[in-house]
């Protein structure tokens, strides 16, 4: 009986082990949220026409590669950054009160608002949305539907409570809480509110919207 010796030679070949390849790297969450805040820094200080990755990158303390590895262009880049804007959302403010509550809204949405980073930022953004539609639209979604979402869930609390008649026009609800404070802080740019400003657009909203 034979018996086959078997030798390194006989056995299967192994396949070479691969490489991962340069850009899978694990990205530093550091790193990518030390990004994020020189993009806005840049906005503000440069506006978006002048802004740079290489700007970006300087203010960041990061390579240009670093920045390239998360994302291809400035405009993505851009894009992603104001598009999480709406993903964090305003917190839904939920006193017990429609008038309250508004008031609660007021007062977060105009501190974001007039924050030095924001008042410089948005209108410049507002001014590229004009020739860019994918600003536009990233520009739509941070400003427009987080504002809406919690203004939705404020009027339908407020409707559950009896506050307000069910079947109204939800679409005029919605412009009548968010239209008067966006209208004074990014067209007017008022940089100061006059005294007891958001107590009485709280009132007065809420006056409007009871008479729908």
């Amino acid at each position: 009986m034979l018996v086959r010796m078997t030798t390194n030679a006989d056995a299967p070949p192994t396949r070479p082990r691969r490489r991962a390849p340069a850009g899978a790297a694990v990205l530093r969450e550091d790193v990518t949220e030390a990004i994020r805040a020189a993009v806005f820094e840049e906005l503000a200080a440069a506006g978006y026409a002048r802004m740079s990755i290489e700007g970006i990158a300087r203010r960041a303390g990061v390579g240009k590669t670093a920045v390239y590895r998360r994302w291809r262009s400035k405009l993505h880049l851009v894009l992603d950054v104001v598009s999480e804007i709406a993903v964090m959302g305003l917190p839904v403010p939920d006193t017990g009160s429609l008038e309250d509550d508004l008031r609660m809204l007021y007062e977060v949405t105009s501190r974001a608002l007039r924050h030095p980073v924001a008042s410089q930022i948005i209108p410049d953004l507002q001014a590229e949305a004009a020739r860019n539609p994918e600003i536009a639209e990233a520009l739509q979604n941070a400003l427009q539907k987080g504002q809406e979402g919690v203004a939705s869930k404020i009027v339908t609390a407020a409707e559950q409570r009896g506050e307000l008649r069910t079947g109204f026009n939800d679409e005029l609800a919605l412009d009548l809480i968010s239209g008067p404070l966006y209208w004074r802080s990014v067209v007017i740019r008022s940089p100061k509110l006059p005294k007891g400003y958001l107590a009485a657009l709280a009132r007065a909203t809420t006056e409007a919207l009871k008479a729908l």
